[in-house]
This record gives C-alpha cells, sequence and structure tokens, in this order.
C-alpha cells in the first residue's frame, strides 16, 4: 500500500538521506588543507631515500671495484699508477712495493687522504686529477703481518656528502687480503 497522495510523499523531503552541499565542501576543504600536503611529503621523502640508497651503493661500487685492481696487482708491485684509468706501469705506488712485516703503507681516512693511496671520483664515477668537483674520495691503506707474507688491502669509499638533511655521508670499508705467491 502506497503511503502517497497522487505520487507525492507525505513525508516530504526531509525523510531522504543524504550530504548537503555544505557537509561535502567542508569535507573537500579538509582534504585539500589537510591531507593532500602530507601525501607530498611521502613522494619528497621517497625521492630522497631513493637518491640515499644510489650514493650508498655506488661506495660499495667503486670500493669493489679498487679492491679487484689493488687485489690483481703483484705482491711487490710499487710502482703501478691505480689512480688513473687504464692503470700505468709507472708513476704510482702499487700494492706497496716489497714491505717489511708488520708495516704500514697508505691510509683509510677520507678526510686526510695520503698522497699516492687516493683516487677522487665524480658523481658519476669518473676519475678526477684533484679533489676539486669530487663527489666520492676512495682511500687505501695496505699493511703487512708479522711475517712479511700476507697483505691486508683496506678500501674505504667515502661520498663527500648526504642528500638527507642532516644525515650522515655514506662511507664503504672493504678488506681483503693477498698472500705472497698469490
Amino acid at each position: 500500500m502506497c503511503d502517497c497522495v497522487g505520487g507525492k510523499s507525505k513525508r516530504g523531503a526531509k525523510a531522504q538521506a543524504g550530504f548537503s552541499i555544505l557537509e561535502t565542501m567542508i569535507s573537500a576543504v579538509i582534504l585539500l588543507v589537510g591531507v593532500v600536503p602530507v601525501m607530498a611529503l611521502f613522494g619528497i621523502a621517497a625521492g630522497q631515500n631513493k637518491k640515499q640508497g644510489d650514493i650508498a651503493t655506488r661506495t660499495i661500487e667503486y670500493s669493489q671495484d679498487k679492491m679487484e685492481q689493488l687485489l690483481s696487482l703483484d705482491f711487490n708491485d710499487g710502482s703501478t699508477n691505480t689512480a688513473i684509468f687504464p692503470a700505468s706501469a709507472t708513476g704510482g705506488t702499487g700494492l706497496g712495493g716489497a714491505m717489511a712485516a708488520s708495516s704500514t703503507v697508505g691510509g683509510s681516512n677520507p678526510a686526510a687522504p695520503v698522497a699516492g693511496y687516493v683516487d677522487y671520483l665524480d658523481s658519476n664515477g669518473n676519475l678526477l686529477t684533484s679533489p676539486t668537483g669530487a663527489f666520492y674520495t676512495r682511500v687505501w691503506g695496505i699493511s703487512t703481518d708479522a711475517t712479511g707474507n700476507i697483505k691486508t688491502v683496506q678500501v674505504v669509499t667515502a661520498a663527500v656528502s648526504s642528500l638527507a638533511a642532516g644525515g650522515p655521508a655514506p662511507t664503504m670499508t672493504l678488506v681483503g687480503a693477498k698472500g705472497f705467491g698469490h
């Protein structure tokens, strides 16, 4: 049975459920003022994390490259220049040459590099001849054990700066060993 007269409801317009245009507009303003700016921060944070991760990955890659280059040299090599590409047979420090037992050459502090044991790389990993324009500093040190038959090679690659505000610049340290006759 219909509770209507002439096709019109007796209850009127008040019986209809829904949102008024005013309620919809207030919701839209809250969304625009409160939620959308926070969503933009998520995008910025994701972009910064990606860039920082890329820099950290490159410090690993550049450390591995130098370690492989140094460990491929002869045990008593003291002249190969690995600070240029391709490496030159003369003009460098090689693997420290014939070293006495329990001795060390080079260094492991990118803030205080030792001449002959440092590379400077731009943001794309290209070797530079000086620290001017460098984004990465790569240093290495070589030490011998008490017998003089094992050389421990330590390579440290550090980014000059961090992309994350207030965060530390990514740094990677790799340690490898080379035995006499290997």
